[in-house]
């Protein structure tokens, strides 16, 4: 049985724990196996509400709509507000508070099941993110309600299949919402990719590109990524490498020479890294291309 926080629910919000013997058959029903909710709930402006876990076997997101909230999860703090939606995976040591003068109103969902971490890849959770801006998104929050439309049917097995296939609606959905908010907090990629060609004889960090954005260097990763398909370093690599490309074109330069051009002292690395980009050696396309 999932461990919830034991804040005391005022009556404008809800908790609900779906019994044992319940989680045991929905772990068994074919159509709901492979993914099921524990508990769910909605506490709203919830004053002097914390946790902590140092171990715990499900899965909780989490909706902070409003307020702000302290967090730590694996020994890294954060600073959750409005708008920020929260994974805390199966496992992760963690603990929360509320802030004390403006504690935050959240939905929230503790769930398991095989597919519990395929989810969270495809909702964007990976390399270590853990929370992410989503803003409001009146999908989510539809979609967060209807997990509590299984209140009042005395955990009849009907009502808990379409509670967790709404679950599933949920989490499939998570990537529709964080379109939509990037379309209004994406990075500029045009001052990206221009810092990037400037700075073609250096070797940038993830850290550097991050403040060109104002965001954190984990969020600015998962934005970029969104919006090009690829790493920021990735195509700063690319970048390199179609320099390079037009080097060994145009001049005779040694592709050592080329090299420390390009930033790189070890002509060898830089040889590996441009075979694996461009599926020949340096040699061989200078010679391909020139005869």
């Amino acid at each position: 049985m999932t461990r919830t926080s034991q804040w005391p629910v005022p009556p404008d919000s809800i908790r609900y724990v779906i019994p044992a013997p319940v989680i045991r058959g929905l772990s068994q029903h074919p159509l709901t196996r492979d993914l099921y909710p524990l508990a769910f709930g909605h506490y709203r402006r919830a004053e002097g509400h914390h946790m902590h876990r140092e171990q715990h076997n499900d899965h909780l997101l989490i909706l902070c709509t409003e307020g702000e909230a302290y967090l730590n999860i694996e020994d890294q703090p954060c600073f959750v507000k409005g708008g920020d939606l929260v994974l805390i995976p199966a496992g992760a040591a963690h603990r929360y508070t509320a802030a004390p003068d403006n504690p935050w109103t959240i939905h929230w969902v503790h769930y398991t099941g095989p597919l519990a971490s395929a989810f969270a890849h495809h909702m964007g959770f990976v390399d270590g993110l853990h929370v992410q801006h989503i803003g409001r998104q009146p999908r989510l929050l539809v979609d967060f309600n209807g997990l509590l439309s299984v209140q009042q049917t005395g955990f009849r097995s009907a009502g808990l299949v379409h509670v967790a296939n709404r679950l599933r609606q949920l989490l499939a959905g998570v990537p529709l919402s964080l379109d939509q908010a990037a379309q209004t907090t994406q990075p500029d990629l045009e001052i990206i990719h221009n810092f990037m060609r400037e700075h073609l004889a250096e070797r940038i960090t993830l850290d550097q590109l991050a403040d060109l954005t104002g965001l954190s260097p984990a969020h600015f990763a998962t934005r970029y990524r969104q919006a090009t398909g690829v790493s920021p370093i990735q195509h700063f690599l690319h970048l390199k490498v179609e320099q390079a490309c037009q080097l060994l074109d145009a001049t005779g330069h040694s592709f050592a020479h080329i090299s420390r051009m390009l930033g790189y002292d070890d002509s060898y690395y830089f040889s590996r890294l441009f075979k694996k980009i461009m599926g020949q050696s340096p040699t061989d396309y200078r010679h391909t291309h020139r005869h």
